[in-house]
Formats: structure tokens, sequence, C-alpha cells
């Protein structure tokens, strides 16, 4: 009993020994003045840095690591830009979204180096990975392989020739997170030759006109997804030119944003003009594969009944003029063209008959574009 009595004293003596440092830790780091002190030296530091600098370190601290963002770049013979491209995407993505990022290159076949330039990039850098082709496919079939191995709830996709810029990313994203489904980019001042920009202009108006939607850059590389767009949109042959079209009749928010464009530095464009014509041999598809697909008599219909009506009306007025004797129809060319209007009309008109049957018959469950499941 008597050495407890006396190693107690010395139990509460060390008790109230950390008590006293508790209270003394507390007291100094709530002091005001100690607060204050540290703000202004923060102040101070940050006063020091660029203000562009600031804004930027602001802006992405919103980001987290919570965001998964994929890059798909397609790319044919493009040695010479791949390697500045790496680096001047990982700078970007490392700032962005930290280590929860991917690029995926998709190599559509390349006949120079690229594969090998791409093998040291993901050596150095594992988050960097490739596909490649055994032969040229198109950059359609490119972005469908990368679309379907994206992993990240952001999809950006951009050229390998470096005219996109990796400093636009963040704003793409920005864009996304104010709520839209897509972001195309808008090369608002290209630096390409006229015989590229002056056909690109009259295809982007009419590809507006035609798909109900108004932008103007389609075929710009640089663009931006939520994962649920390219898990939904299709593309197959050369449709890549016409996914903000796409992504929009499924129900999609899309926006443009003016872009950063570049002078090609290495190398030459992959695509020639007859893409303009295959451009729109392709708006054809598009727009009957996606509006008519499951109604083909309102657009083989509607085009029947007016070749037929106009057929009918030719051919009444020259009945007419033949019947007051002002006209032989022996003579007159346009009675057999009314004829021929009248013929192939009705045939349009079958052909879309047959095609609701046959529509009708194959389709056994309807796919539709679900937004959201409670």
């Amino acid at each position: 009993m008597e050495q407890e009595r006396n190693t107690n004293p010395q139990r509460r003596k060390r008790k109230n020994h950390r008590n006293t440092n508790a209270e003394k830790h507390y007291d100094e780091t709530s002091d005001p003045a100690s607060l204050s002190l540290t703000e202004t030296k923060s102040d101070e530091k940050a006063a020091h840095k660029p203000k562009e600098k600031q804004h930027d370190l602001r802006r992405h601290q919103n980001f987290g690591d919570k965001i998964q963002v994929s890059v798909i770049i397609p790319l044919l013979n493009e040695e010479e830009s791949l390697r500045e491209l790496a680096e001047r995407l990982e700078a970007v993505l490392q700032t962005i979204a930290g280590n929860n990022y991917e690029v995926l290159f998709i190599d559509d076949g390349s006949t120079d180096g690229s594969f090998e330039v791409i093998r040291a990039i993901h050596q150095n850098n594992r988050k960097f990975r490739a596909i490649r082709f055994r032969r040229n496919h198109g950059k359609s079939a490119a972005l469908a392989i990368g679309f379907r191995q994206a992993k990240g709830d952001i999809v950006i996709t951009m050229d390998a020739d470096l005219q996109d810029d990796p400093s636009e990313l963040p704003r793409l994203i920005d864009k996304i997170k104010e709520g839209y489904d897509l972001v195309s980019g808008w090369k608002k001042k290209r630096h390409d030759p006229w015989h590229k920009t002056v056909p690109s202009k009259f295809f982007n108006y009419v590809t507006s006109k035609a798909s109900g939607i108004t932008l103007h850059d389609f075929n710009c590389g640089l663009k931006a997804y939520r994962k649920e767009v390219v898990k939904t949109v299709q593309v197959y042959g050369e449709m890549h030119r016409y996914i903000p079209a796409l992504a929009f009749w499924e129900g999609f928010r899309v926006t443009e944003l003016p872009v950063t464009h570049h002078a090609r530095k290495h190398g030459y464009s992959k695509f020639g003009f007859s893409r303009f014509f295959k451009g729109f041999l392709d708006l054809l598809t598009v727009l009957f594969t996606t509006r008519y697909l499951k109604r083909p008599l309102h657009l083989l219909g509607t085009i029947g009944t007016l070749m037929a009506f106009i057929g009918l009306a030719t051919d009444a007025y020259l009945t007419v003029e033949w019947y007051f004797d002002r006209t032989v129809l022996s003579n007159r060319p346009l009675a057999l063209f009314g004829v021929a209007l009248i013929i192939v009309g009705v045939q349009l008109i079958s052909v879309g008959l047959i095609g609701e049957l046959i529509v009708k018959n194959s389709l056994r469950e309807a796919e539709y574009s679900i937004r959201e499941k409670l």
C-alpha cells in the first residue's frame, strides 16, 4: 500500500505534465496571432506566383482524383509528332486528373516507325497504351475501337499531328461539367490551305441544315464526351464526321467550343479532297439509318408521292392541250417524262411499303436510348 501511495503521485505528475503540454500545444496552434502570421506568409507566397498559374491551380483542384479521363488518339504515320504530343499530354493530364487517366493510341496501319515510338512511350509511362491494326481501316474504325476500350468517365479524342493543342483539355472538361454530354472543338482560326477550308465550310453548312444541329466544325478531331455517349453512338464507315449529329439524335446535349488550331509541323495530311464527296454520301446514310430506319415509308413515300404528283400534273396539262388541239402528244417528250415520273413515284412508294413490312416483322424489341432508370 505504501508503494502504491508513492507511485500514484508520480502517475499524477506525469498526467499533469501531459495535460500541460497538450494545453500549451492547443494555445499555440489556436493563437489568432500565429494563424494570421501563417496566412500572411501563404499570401506572400501566392503573391509571387503568376496570376495565370494561380487560376489554373484553383480550377484543376476541382477535378480531383475521382474523374477518370481517357484520351483516344487515332494516327497514321505520325512518327515525328508522337514524342512531343505524349510529353505535353502527360503534363496536362497529371494536372487535371492526377494518376487517374489513360491515353489510347490507335495505330491505323502505320508504315513508318510510329508504333516503335509508341512502344517507347509506353515503357516510360504505362498509362499510355496502344492498339495496332494490321492494315489501314480508317479513322471511324480507330475511334470505334478506342470507344470500346475507353474506361474513363470523360473521353477526349484528338489528332496526333500536333494541330490539336493538349492545353485545351481542361476547357473541354469544364464545358462537360456544365452539363453537356458532347463538346465539339471549333477551329475558329484554321491554319490550313484554302482548298481545305472552303469545302469544309460548305460541308459544315449543309450538314448543319440536314442534321438540325448547328455547328461550325463537325470534323474537328478535338472533342470531349461523357462515357454514355461513346458507349451509345455506333461509329463505322466514315461516320466519325457525324458523331455530334448522331449524339444529338440520340438525345444527348451537344455544344461546341472554339479551340486553338496549329499549323502542321511534321508530315502531311492523310485526307484528300475525295473525303468531301464520301462525306455527303455518308450524310445520306446517316439520315436514312437514323431518322428513317424504323419508318422507311416516310422518306421513300414522300419522294415517290412528290414525283408521282409532278408526273400527273405534267400529263394533265398536256392532256388539256391535246383536247383543245393545241399540241400533238406524239411530238411532246414531256408526256413520256410525266409518265416516267408517275412510274418511278409508284415504285418508290411500293418499296417504302415493303420496307415497312420488313421493319414490322423483324422488330422484336425496340432499341431506344435510355437516360436513367429508377
